[in-house]
C-alpha cells in the first residue's frame, strides 16, 4: 500500500480521534438516551473537538478522491505521496488550532489542506496529459 493511501487510512481515523476528544471533555453530559442532542450541551474544548470532528467528515470524501484519481492517473508516486502527507499535516495543524482556539490559523490551515487537494487533482491532471 502506497504511502498516500496511509495518509487515507489516517484521514478516516481523525473525525473518530476528534470525537473521542468531544466525549472525553464532556464526561458529566454524556447521555445515551439522546445522543443526538449531545452537541447542544456542550461548549468549550468539547464543542470545538465537535466541530473539528464534523469537519474532518466533510473534508475526507475530495481528499480520498484526490488520493484515488492521482492513482488511477498515474500520478508519480513520490509527488502524489508529498501532497498526501501534506494534507495530513495541514489537517492536524487544523485539528489542534481548532481544539486551541485559534480560528485564524485554523483558517490557513484549512485553505494548505485544500490546496493540497488541489494539487493531488492538477498532479492527476498532469500525469494523465503526459500518459503517466
Amino acid at each position: 500500500m502506497t504511502l498516500a493511501f496511509w495518509c487515507v487510512f489516517v484521514a478516516i481515523l481523525m473525525p473518530y480521534v476528534c470525537f473521542g476528544i468531544a466525549r472525553n471533555r464532556a464526561r458529566p453530559l454524556r447521555d445515551n438516551r439522546d445522543p443526538r442532542d449531545f452537541p447542544n450541551r456542550i461548549q468549550g474544548i468539547a464543542k470545538r473537538a465537535w466541530s473539528a470532528h464534523l469537519n474532518a467528515f466533510e473534508t475526507l470524501p475530495g481528499f480520498a478522491a484526490a488520493v484515488i484519481v492521482a492513482h488511477l492517473a498515474g500520478t508519480p508516486q513520490n509527488q502524489a505521496d508529498a501532497w498526501a502527507l501534506a494534507w495530513v499535516a495541514a489537517r492536524l495543524l487544523f485539528i489542534g488550532c481548532y481544539l486551541g482556539d485559534k480560528p485564524g490559523l485554523r483558517s490557513t490551515a484549512h485553505v494548505a489542506s485544500m490546496m493540497c487537494v488541489l494539487g493531488l487533482f492538477v498532479s492527476a491532471a498532469m500525469a494523465g496529459r503526459t500518459g503517466g
